[in-house]
């Protein structure tokens, strides 16, 4: 059994969609300035979104709200659960506005910290424990990455990227209005919950 664990994770780890690079990708599409800047590109056959937005908070605020992954259905309002499967693994259910079906997706997620910046990435892993529910859509594709530069002691560039495909019966014309909308609430949600 454990082997077959093994390799299911090695296999996951292969495919993985990597966003580790994104600040040295081009030809960004802008959709958003203010208040909060969405860009998107194809990268590796998949849309990634991009949403950056400068915080008045300290980095290693930012950095606890981020990688309280428990919390997350505090904090942003379309995660209605995490269940943490081991320790660098969660299983995130995500509702969607009617009449689509919520999401959901398995990830590991691995954090990076430097001199000045902080970075939180992930993407999917098939999981044993990571049961798909009845009515759920999953995204087996799912990454992203939170990238954390401090500006200054009170200020942090925040940037967040994700693989923006909504599979399921999300049309495609209404991609680039979703992704505005994940982008801005996202960032807005983080910035509320630094103000408490």
């Amino acid at each position: 059994m454990r082997i077959i664990l093994l390799l299911i994770t090695i296999q996951s780890h292969a495919l993985a969609l990597d966003l580790d690079k994104i600040n040295t990708w081009s030809n960004w599409i802008n959709l958003q300035d203010r208040p909060v800047k969405i860009d998107w590109l194809q990268h590796e056959g998949y849309p990634i979104s991009r949403a950056e937005k400068i915080i008045e908070r300290d980095i290693h605020k930012v950095a606890e709200v981020i990688q309280n992954i428990d919390l997350y259905p505090n904090i942003f309002k379309r995660v209605t659960e995490t269940k943490r499967l081991d320790s660098n693994v969660v299983h995130v259910i995500l509702d969607m506005p009617f009449p689509f079906a919520g999401r959901d997706y398995v990830i590991e997620y691995s954090i990076e910290k430097k001199e000045g910046q902080w970075i939180f990435s992930f993407h999917s892993v098939k999981h044993p424990s990571g049961i798909l529910r009845s009515g759920l859509v999953r995204l087996d594709n799912a990454a992203g990455i939170w990238i954390l530069k401090r500006i200054s002691t009170s200020k942090t560039m925040v940037t967040y990227a994700w693989n923006g495909e909504l599979l399921g019966n999300f049309p495609d014309f209404g991609l680039n209005k979703a992704w505005i909308t994940q982008g801005t609430e996202v960032l807005n949600w983080l910035e509320d919950a630094l103000s408490y």
